[in-house]
């Protein structure tokens, strides 16, 4: 039952990421939208399952806490290093490539590239992109493994796990989709992260008829994962959203991603 559970777990998330590409034209929107989603997902889903998987505390603080702002330290000092090294590098291959017939080169360079920039300006590292889309995988390979442990258990607890996993799939699908994309990736990379995402849960389900993973370990981990997404989040989407386009509509996007997920939590219970 849990396998075919996370097969229209499968289904949902494709749904997300379909709907993140074919929105390209309000991209503001989109942006907004995964800023508001992914926000959600870690105040009112992610950080209270860790908190109570993982709540032990280690010198009065919670792992869970612990680890989740050892997740937002890890995406910060990741980032800001990979930024360092890629800057590094433009600069060295800028000053190897002007010419003197060619004054233009690496203004064309920048036009190519203007939309991998960050709202302050520096360069976006498509590296880190993908490293996000992998944790929304490992993210999503643990809510399938959550999802066997609770068919496992019998009641209610399965059907109330399959709710929660279908529908914050599809803003799990929708967010994939964007971080590849958002970071310079081409559209086969994200969708090849979009497709890895998708078949996550069902590989999750299966692997709990091999075996059942600690509940500290799975809390510990949504703890740093989350941390990681918060960063994301609030560094990265919700600047970038608000660039270019400081509209109420994206802000309303936003607002009505968290409200979405909200729904979502509550439904579960």
């Amino acid at each position: 039952m849990a396998v075919i559970v996370a097969l229209g777990a499968f289904f949902m998330t494709l749904a997300g990421g379909w709907t993140a590409q074919r929105v390209t034209d309000r991209r503001h929107l989109v942006l907004g939208l995964a800023g508001g989603l992914m926000l959600g997902v870690v105040g009112l889903d992610l950080l209270p399952e860790a908190l109570e998987a993982a709540g032990r505390k280690v010198f009065g603080v919670p792992i869970a806490l612990l680890l989740f702002v050892a997740g937002f330290l890890v995406a910060h000092v990741g980032e800001r290093l990979l930024a360092v090294r890629q800057a590094a590098h433009g600069a060295g291959g800028e000053g190897g490539h002007h010419h003197a017939g060619h004054p233009h080169g690496g203004d064309e360079h920048l036009g190519h590239s203007a939309d991998r920039l960050r709202p302050d300006g520096t360069a976006r590292v498509p590296q880190v992109g993908l490293a996000a889309a992998a944790a929304m995988v490992g993210h999503s390979l643990m809510d399938g493994i959550a999802l066997g442990a609770a068919f496992q258990v019998g009641g209610g607890m399965g059907v109330a796990v399959a709710l929660a996993v279908i529908t914050h799939d599809f803003a799990d699908g929708f967010n994939t989709y964007t971080l590849t994309s958002m970071y310079g990736n081409d559209r086969r990379k994200a969708l090849l992260m979009l497709f890895a995402d998708a078949a996550a849960p069902v590989l999750g389900a299966l692997s709990t008829t091999l075996f059942t993973l600690p509940e500290e370990p799975l809390g510990a981990y949504l703890g740093f994962f989350g941390g990681a997404l918060l960063y994301l989040a609030a560094a990265e989407i919700l600047p970038e959203a608000h660039h270019e386009h400081p509209a109420l509509s994206t802000l309303l996007c936003t607002v009505g991603g968290v409200v979405g997920i909200w729904v979502v939590v509550g439904l579960a219970e």
